[in-house]
């Protein structure tokens, strides 16, 4: 057993050391110590494997740190990790954001170790989610990750809460059970055609056994199922009113870790294990990603709550990476495995000082705020800061990923995708809009209320949270060759893989 499995068994000991807390401070410091644990070996596995990768030729693509423990002999079922530059990536994001998360939650109230124990559970599916090589390891581990969403929602959220947290669920369970038949059906074809009856994302692969018009059936389940999680239209509805209930700290792994799933689920299995199915049916998920970016952008121009507009944004980023995943192109998807880094980032700053002003000043409407610059600088300032990355500005890690997008879907020459691309690249400008209307808004208009002057800025705990998340979006806007180079290392076979079987399929 490899030290992948840390990211598991970590969470696990917290559930059972918070278990045993006896008051806030010591569940506090179980938060503290484990989510620090969590983020150090995170830090120490990018290294670990940009040394294991200097030793090993670029074209291949080995699952690094493997291990694989019988679960059900009988059918083949393994406890299987490993990691490529694409899940090591997402370890570092869900590390950052349970860190951050953990000070953004420090004055939680009421039941604050119950609802430590639930966003505990919560990471353990993600970690255990984003180490898995296994289809039915991946996903039992999807189905732990969705579980406590419900209840963090429905206990400790605010405004339509029951609600909010039961569309939610039934939202994510339908996927669920798309992605079941799709599991299903790549593991039973792909024994019966290659006398192999196996659950391995790799073996899978390798063995690229199932017929073409076998993978058109069963790649909708499994890209509807994952794209469920990742706000593609029309199934994204879920998605803004379970943000603008969620609590503060939900919200941030919510929208910065848990929709990552979805991104990361369509291209590891939907296009990976089905590359036919992938380039004769991209172009109608092509269609349905550029709404989502568009659509995503246009309804948070309408928004008049501070959440909702982050939401509405989420929709039209988290889109804005499965648009260009259907583009098949290397630099396409590397700049969609970026924007899933860089969003989860950029959107957990937003939730944590979305949550701290709503906090202060009890109400998160546009219109009831102002003059925030005055009376709590430092939470304006990173609402400033988060506003930036989130429309793209250079030097911020937004800019990064959208170039890499919108140069890599430009680089396929058909006119249907180079409209496509042209679309999509107007939420550009309508996210600037939306943006700069609300930053000159609630941060530099005169002060909304006169009891706003009595309001306190940042605590100690909320300046680590959202100090934290900013330099990291700086970092990587900053300095992003270490992670792209990371992820292209990653992006290119499977690239290669899926491309290598036919031309992409236009309309």
């Amino acid at each position: 057993m490899t030290f992948l499995t840390l990211f598991v068994v970590i969470p696990v000991v917290m559930l059972l050391a918070l278990w045993l807390a006896r008051n806030d401070s010591q569940v506090r410091g179980v938060m503290v110590v484990g989510s620090t644990a969590l983020l150090a070996l995170a830090i120490y596995l990018v290294l670990a494997f940009v040394n294991a990768r200097e030793t090993m030729p670029a074209e291949q693509y080995p699952f690094l740190f493997g291990t694989a423990i019988p679960w059900f002999e009988p059918l083949n079922i393994y406890y299987r990790t490993g990691v490529d530059g694409i899940s090591v990536v997402m370890l570092l994001l869900s590390s950052i954001i349970v860190f951050t998360g953990t000070f953004a939650s420090w004055q939680q109230h009421p039941m604050q170790k119950e609802y430590f124990l639930w966003f505990t559970l919560l990471s353990v599916g993600v970690y255990g989610f984003f180490i898995s090589v296994d289809l039915f390891t991946m996903f039992m581990f999807y189905e732990v990750a969705l579980i406590p969403m419900y209840l963090l929602i429905g206990v400790w959220g605010t405004g339509p809460k029951e609600y909010s947290a039961m569309k939610l669920t039934l939202m994510l369970m339908g996927g669920s059970a798309l992605l079941i038949i799709g599991i299903l059906g790549i593991y039973f074809f792909n024994g019966q055609f290659s006398g192999q009856y196996t659950m391995s994302v790799v073996e899978i692969a390798q063995l690229h056994a199932i017929p073409a018009f076998i993978q058109k059936i069963f790649f909708p389940f499994i890209f509807i199922g994952f794209g469920i999680l990742g706000a593609l239209f029309p199934f994204h509805t879920w998605s803004p009113d379970g943000h603008a209930s969620a609590p503060t700290a939900v919200s941030m792994l919510h929208a910065g870790v848990l929709m990552k799933l979805g991104g990361y689920g369509c291209f590891r299995v939907a296009m990976y294990l089905l590359p036919e199915a992938a380039q004769q049916l991209s172009w109608v998920f092509l269609i349905l990603t550029t709404i989502s970016v568009v659509y995503g952008a246009l309804s948070a121009c309408v928004q008049t709550d501070l959440k909702y507009i982050n939401a509405y944004s989420s929709v039209s980023h988290c889109g804005m990476v499965l648009f260009a995943l259907v583009m098949m192109t290397q630099t396409a998807c590397t700049g969609a495995i970026l924007q899933m880094l860089s969003h989860g980032l950029m959107t957990a700053l937003f939730f944590a000082v979305i949550g701290m002003i709503y906090h202060r000043a009890g109400t998160r409407d546009v219109r009831k705020l102002g003059g925030l610059m005055k009376v709590m600088p430092f939470l304006a300032v990173g609402y400033v800061i988060a506003g930036l990355a989130n429309l793209g500005l250079p030097g911020f890690s937004g800019f990064v990923a959208e170039m890499n997008i919108f140069v890599g879907a430009f680089e396929v020459n058909d006119t249907f995708h180079r409209a496509c691309t042209i679309i999509a690249c107007t939420s550009i400008v309508i996210t600037a809009v939306y943006i700069l209307r609300v930053v000159g808004k609630i941060c530099y208009q005169k002060v909304a209320d006169e009891s706003f002057f009595k309001l306190t800025d940042a605590t100690w705990d909320e300046r680590v949270a959202v100090g934290g998340l900013i330099l990291c979006v700086a970092g990587l806007g900053l300095a992003p060759l270490w992670a792209q180079n990371i992820i292209n290392d990653a992006v290119a076979p499977m690239i290669h893989h899926i491309m290598g079987t036919g031309a992409v399929a236009g309309m």
